[in-house]
């Protein structure tokens, strides 16, 4: 498998292309992610659009890559999984543990609404005094 990386604004984008199989792929994917977090990358994708398969050995290192960006307060989203992917993942009930998107730009507007949610906190209302105004001392007529 090969992994390109790219950056989009504020996004590192992961392009995986191959099978993504038992061997140095996985490993070499979970430091990625961990080389890219600790550099202070807070949102990544993982673009699958080049992966037709994917086996249980390739899974748990996607899953360790998950675990890595989720300890360095990052948030990480799968794109473009194809229909084996997704099978495999949905019938070993990991589906729920990632985020999902159809593709890079929803990837993308999924990591924004994450990020609006997380960081810009809706302001609280204002207070109101209960006091009356009080009267200005030089307006007060003797």
């Amino acid at each position: 498998m090969r992994i390109s990386i790219r950056f989009k604004d504020d996004v590192a984008i992961m392009s995986l292309t191959g099978k993504f199989l038992a061997g140095g792929d996985g490993p070499f994917l979970r430091q990625k992610v961990k080389d890219l977090t600790d550099a202070g990358t807070r949102k990544l994708i993982l673009d699958f659009s080049g992966v037709p398969y994917i086996d249980s050995t390739g899974l748990g290192f996607l899953v360790g890559s998950r675990k890595a960006a989720e300890e360095a307060s990052a948030s990480l989203v799968l794109a473009s999984l194809s229909t084996h992917v997704k099978r495999i993942l949905d019938g070993l009930r990991l589906t729920p543990f990632f985020i999902i998107a159809e593709d890079e730009g929803d990837a993308m507007a999924r990591l924004n609404e994450r990020a609006d949610a997380a960081g810009n906190p809706k302001p609280a209302p204002k207070k109101r005094s209960r006091k009356p105004p009080q009267p200005d001392p030089e307006d007060s007529q003797v």
